[in-house]
């Protein structure tokens, strides 16, 4: 389990917006209603945001990093991925989520996805979006780079590399030469789940795909750092707001 029901995002740098937060239910073209969480800003500053959760869905603690993604004026959306084999049950600490990762099929996910970014652009908005996902969600973010969704940029907190998901032609480290847009990877290296070769075989197959990344590892920090509760690695997870903040400023435009 990546984040718990009491783990809550670190505060951004510079946020001192308002925002307004709203649960809602999206429909994906093959009919599948799955729940999803939208933040709006006060004051927009023109980019969009679709986060993508970890292995047990849209839990609280993307809908609090959705609000604080507006708080520095970015439109969020967060979704989840259980709609089809668990309907709109509550993703709480009592959601088994195990059976219904083992269901996840990229080729629907994509297609929530797809959902999620027609929302983002209705009423003809065209402003930029990125992705970000964390665990599971970061490998999610990471293979929609390799696809045809127009993202702006892909981010994915400690992204599992060499696991091939159930209807996918490869692992990320197989797809990454097909990414077509620039990446932001946040790895801990403490984490024992993600090895450090991994890591540097993905800098290398964005070299080969001629993509603008930055791979980044806190040295000592474990899976799940970015988390208000981690006391011990608020420097990291500082510093990754900043490279997230930066990054979207570096690649606010399509």
């Amino acid at each position: 389990m990546c984040y718990d029901d009491n783990a809550r995002p670190p505060l951004p740098p510079g946020a001192n917006g308002t925002a307004r937060g709203e649960e809602f239910v999206l429909e994906a073209t093959d009919g599948n209603r799955f729940a999803a969480y939208a933040a709006q800003p006060e004051h927009p500053t023109g980019t969009q945001m679709l986060i993508l959760p970890d292995v047990r869905g849209l839990h609280q603690f993307y809908k609090e990093l959705a609000l604080r993604f507006a708080e520095t004026g970015v439109r969020a959306l967060a979704i989840d991925y259980f709609g089809r084999t668990a309907g709109l049950t509550e993703r709480n600490d009592a959601f088994e989520f195990w059976p219904h990762v083992q269901q996840l099929d990229v080729q629907t996910i994509f297609s929530d996805v797809t959902a999620g970014l027609a929302y983002l652009r209705k009423d003809k908005n065209d402003a930029p979006i990125f992705t970000i996902g964390f665990c599971l969600g970061g490998s999610i973010s990471l293979l929609t780079a390799t696809q045809s969704f127009g993202q702006a940029g892909a981010i994915g907190f400690y992204a599992g590399l060499s696991r091939v998901m159930s209807g996918s032609t490869g692992s990320i480290l197989d797809l990454a030469v097909n990414i077509s847009c620039p990446v932001l990877g946040l790895f801990g290296g403490a984490d024992p789940g993600i090895p450090a070769s991994d890591v540097q075989s993905l800098d290398e197959k964005l070299d080969q795909a001629g993509v603008g990344h930055e791979i980044i590892i806190y040295p000592d920090a474990p899976h799940s750092f970015f988390d208000r509760r981690a006391t011990d690695y608020a420097a990291a997870s500082t510093d990754a707001w900043q490279r997230v903040q930066a990054f979207i400023q570096a690649h606010n435009h399509q």
